[in-house]
């Protein structure tokens, strides 16, 4: 199926998915009095659904693999705030892990969807004559 808009692609789903489940965490007793903590750790989930969006909305792949190696990057940052999460005790080990391993899977999905857009003959909507 040929994704016509960012809500099609599998890992901004995947990526909205995620940030459900930070924002519902965040909202944990101890965790939600962390407020810069928690702006943090939303915020960098946020990016990585918002830098796919603002990427495919771009129409050339030379953008939008720009845009998704900063989203592959709020991946990692997410990631390193679970850990601080979880070591602040605002998280039990089972949803650490849980949590670990979607953000691991999307990080990966991104990385697998980036090397499918680099060796793309196509080069986006705007490139079109």
């Amino acid at each position: 199926m040929k994704a016509t808009s960012f809500e099609d692609l599998r890992i901004w789903q995947s990526a909205r998915e995620l940030s459900k489940e930070i924002y519902r965490i965040s909202r944990f007793p101890e965790f939600s009095k962390d407020y810069r903590f928690v702006g943090q750790i939303t915020s960098a989930m946020g990016s990585v659904m918002d830098n796919i969006a603002e990427g495919f909305e771009r129409d050339g792949n030379k953008e939008f693999f720009q845009f998704l190696s900063i989203a592959k990057g709020s991946c990692g940052e997410v990631r390193s705030q679970l850990y601080r999460a979880y070591d602040a005790g605002y998280i039990d080990e089972e949803l650490f892990n849980t949590l670990l391993g979607k953000i691991r899977a999307l990080s990966s999905s991104i990385f697998h969807f980036m090397n499918t857009l680099k060796a793309s003959e196509i080069t986006g909507k705007k490139h079109k004559e």
